[in-house]
């Protein structure tokens, strides 16, 4: 892995959306030579206009990638199309290109259900001097409530800082894992023609010809590159050319799939396939 920082992209406009921290596992999956690379990391913050992080493998500004990643409370994992803005030691910047509507509601019902969570938090204010009973006044502070809040100060400063010892000691971990763990990682997908993987179809569900594409009179072919795991089921899909509602339709249907697994030396080994699925009218 270089150390030098990779050039950073021209200065884009302010930020029109409030960034939030979190820290879960983030997937960027890179092309190389027209081969799906996967870099594992981990998200340090996130917006409805990028996402910020810090990815086990090098990358170039302005390079387009593809990141995956499952926020708290939220079911759906968020998978999008993004930018390289930028990348420095271990840190990366990515801009969201083409991000869903829903994928933007997702991210809103997260911070939403992030900033309930710390209101809830909060200490409770002090009551309104409006509020009190008539003819009756508030007691002064004394030596000993002072000393009460200075302490509950002290220990809500040790918990802070034991979180981020802690957290730096699990992303330390992590990523020494992934620089000396080379032995137990994931072994590389071995390419194998359509053709061959077709003949090993076990359970195959039709994709459902979208209501909107047919009103449109649309049809066609939607392409996918697959990755097929050992025991023989879909891991992950990339589309690669086709009309959005078709390709939408196809990733559904073929993410259920099932295949026999490929034997490579008497072993089952894991995949990498194209697949194409037509519609036609």
């Amino acid at each position: 892995m270089s150390a030098a920082p990779s050039p950073v992209l021209e200065e884009s406009p302010r930020r029109g959306f409030a960034r939030f921290p979190v820290n879960v596992a983030l997937d960027v999956i890179a092309l190389r030579s027209g081969v799906p690379d996967n870099l594992p990391g981990r998200c340090t913050d996130l917006s409805e206009g990028g996402v910020g992080g810090m990815v086990a493998g090098e990358l170039a500004a302005g390079q387009q990638v593809a990141i995956e990643l499952r926020l708290p409370n939220v079911g759906v994992p968020v998978r999008a199309r993004a930018m390289v803005r930028y990348q420095g030691r271990l840190r990366c910047g990515f801009e969201f290109v083409g991000l869903s509507l829903e994928q933007r509601e997702m991210i809103r019902y997260w911070a939403f259900r992030l900033a309930g969570q710390q209101l809830d938090a909060e200490p409770a204010q002090d009551e309104s001097p409006q509020l009190r009973p008539p003819n009756l006044v508030a007691p002064p502070q004394s030596a000993p409530q002072i000393r009460v809040r200075k302490r509950r100060f002290n220990l809500l400063l040790f918990a802070m800082l034991l979180l981020a010892v802690i957290g730096w000691w699990q992303w330390q971990r992590s990523w020494h894992d992934l620089e000396v763990g080379a032995a137990i990682s994931e072994e590389a997908p071995l390419r194998v023609t359509p053709e061959a993987m077709e003949m090993r179809i076990v359970s195959k569900l039709d994709p459902v010809y979208p209501e909107e594409a047919r009103e449109a009179g649309k049809q066609g072919v939607a392409v996918l590159d697959v990755v097929i795991s050992s025991d023989g089921t879909v891991k992950r899909l990339q589309p690669v050319s086709g009309d959005k509602l078709l390709v939408k339709s196809a990733t559904e249907a073929v993410r259920s799939w099932k295949f026999e697994p490929y034997l490579s030396s008497g072993r089952a080994v894991p995949v990498e396939t194209t697949i194409a699925v037509e519609f036609r009218l």
